[in-house]
């Protein structure tokens, strides 16, 4: 299982994500944000409120919505990093 470490809200609804293996990514929310745990994701200031779940390792976001930490890898292209 990937662990997510750090995430920064990007353009738009893109993330990018810092995985414990030195992994990084862009992972675009916009194409889940349908229902209603996500519908608060789509004001541009709530979604700039990610978080690092550090004890599932994932992004998630104050009203608890949150992605599984593979799906993301998996979505991100992720490469790996020297930079912090």
């Amino acid at each position: 299982m990937h662990r997510i470490t750090r995430a920064e809200a990007e353009r738009g609804y893109v993330l990018k994500v810092w995985f414990s293996t030195g992994e990084v990514g862009l992972f675009d929310v916009e194409p889940y944000l349908e229902g209603p745990v996500f519908e608060p994701l789509k004001d541009p200031a709530y979604f700039r409120q990610v978080t690092v779940d550090e004890v599932a390792g994932t992004i998630c976001w104050p009203n608890g919505a949150d992605f599984c930490p593979d799906v993301i890898h998996r979505e991100a292209g992720c490469h790996t990093s020297t930079r912090p």
